[in-house]
């Protein structure tokens, strides 16, 4: 994992330089784990968690000067990544950021039939979660963000990040 001044110094060689090496390397770092955030946000559809990666990474290129190295170059990327599915959401009218996944169509979703029990409970329990408690359970328990992290990841307060873990705890706890 990179440090915090490793992801500096390959910005700065980015953005002074327009050292691509450098860009591919912040790629290769961070492609795995925002492809699973987004896979599981998606609730499996691959062909959308390309495009919406793809989509990520390329507008963190372009706005790499917008970077202001505030908060780690991982959490600004997770940032682009969930206004990319926002985005995608709105322009498609699927769902609403609040509403439940239930519109999702069943062919879009990840072959259950040869998927473990496990990961059809956990499929099961994402399912009934809007799409901010779903990126909230995902960023917390798979990517072990802290609420802070989070809070900035998803653009709220830490306060609305607890209540959206809270809420969806109790409606995964009510899944059979």
């Amino acid at each position: 994992m990179l440090t915090k001044w490793e992801e500096l110094r390959l910005v700065a060689r980015c953005v002074a330089g327009d050292d691509r090496r450098a860009f591919e390397r912040l790629v290769e770092e961070y492609q795995q784990p925002l492809r699973r955030f987004l896979l599981n946000l998606t609730m499996g559809n691959a062909s959308l968690t390309d495009d919406l990666a793809q989509d990520t990474f390329l507008k963190a290129y372009l706005g790499l000067r917008s970077w202001q190295g505030v908060a780690r170059f991982k959490t600004w990327l997770f940032r682009i990544a969930m206004n990319e599915y926002y985005g995608y959401l709105r322009r498609n009218r699927e769902i609403l950021p609040d509403d439940p996944p239930d519109s999702i169509p069943v062919d879009e979703r990840v072959d259950t039939a040869s998927a473990t029990e496990a990961r059809l409970d956990v499929e099961r329990c994402l399912s009934v979660l809007s799409a901010n408690e779903r990126a909230a359970v995902l960023l917390f328990y798979l990517e072990d963000k802290p609420l802070k992290e989070i809070s900035r990841i998803l653009d709220m307060p830490e306060g609305t990040v607890k209540s959206h873990l809270s809420r969806a705890k109790v409606k995964m706890a009510q899944v059979r």
